[in-house]
């Protein structure tokens, strides 16, 4: 029979089956287990190695205490109220413990961030609260701050910062709103003085709920009014201050109609 022989199914073009001559891939092999123990065994030595480095050693231990940012508050007083354990190791020490224990023992401290510095220092930085406003405590003064915190009670009253005075008068306002109130509207006016004038703010006299009244040095004053307002009446003081300088008696109490006066 003449023609052409028919080839097997799935034989290439030389006729040969698939796959023939050709070399099997090699199958990946896997580490044999005294490989893997040996592995383990080094991991586990250099895991080891470095927890004793951190927490037993004496190349990372906690042996000081830096201090930044403070003001009236000494460096000793912070650290005492820190109670930063040192002589153990620096990882151990635990910074939130420490930031609590200093805001609830030091109310002057508004912020403070903790964090340790390898390899031997935990570094404390603070901000301290500053005084917008005093109230007389008998025969001491109580700074008060922005915010209505009362955070330090101090012999002598600091300089530049109002000296909030009650004369309320005997009106329905006292009545309704109570010293309470009529102290905190006070407190608001400081905190919302113009900073051109910070320095310069003597007393805050509060007769009633809308009639504050502050005192300025060189015998100026500013009739205030409500504490409502607050931002907008201080742009439309210090407007008044460049433009009538040399003026006695400044009133804003109503801030779209402005006065000054005297000189």
């Amino acid at each position: 029979m003449t023609g052409t022989q028919a080839k097997p199914v799935g034989a290439d073009r030389d006729g040969a089956a698939p796959g023939a001559g050709r070399r099997p891939r090699p199958r990946p092999t896997l580490p044999s287990r005294r490989t893997a123990i040996i592995t383990l065994a080094v991991l586990t030595v250099l895991v080891a190695g470095g927890t004793w480095a951190v927490y037993g050693s004496s190349w990372f231990r906690a042996t000081r205490v830096t201090v930044t940012g403070n003001d009236v508050l000494t460096p000793q007083q912070i650290e005492r109220a820190a109670g930063v354990p040192l002589g153990g190791a620096l990882a151990s020490v635990d910074t939130g413990a420490v930031r609590r224990r200093l805001l609830t023992a030091l109310p002057r401290i508004d912020h403070v961030d903790v964090e340790r510095s390898w390899p031997h220092t935990v570094r404390v930085k603070v901000t301290e609260r500053t005084a917008s406003a005093v109230l007389k405590s008998g025969d001491k003064f109580t700074e008060v701050d922005p915010g209505g915190v009362r955070f330090a009670t101090v012999d002598t009253a600091p300089r530049g910062v109002p000296l909030v005075q009650l004369t309320p008068d005997q009106s329905p306002s006292l009545r309704h709103f109570g010293t309470k109130s009529l102290l905190r509207a006070a407190i608001a006016v400081a905190a919302d003085l113009p900073e051109s004038l910070h320095g310069q703010a003597t007393a805050i006299r509060v007769r009633s709920y809308d009639n504050i009244t502050v005192e300025l040095s060189r015998g100026r004053s500013v009739m205030w009014g409500s504490a409502e307002q607050g931002a907008r009446k201080a742009a439309v003081l210090n407007a008044l201050l460049k433009v009538q300088p040399h003026a006695s008696h400044y009133d804003v109490s109503a801030p779209s109609a402005p006065a000054a006066s005297g000189s």
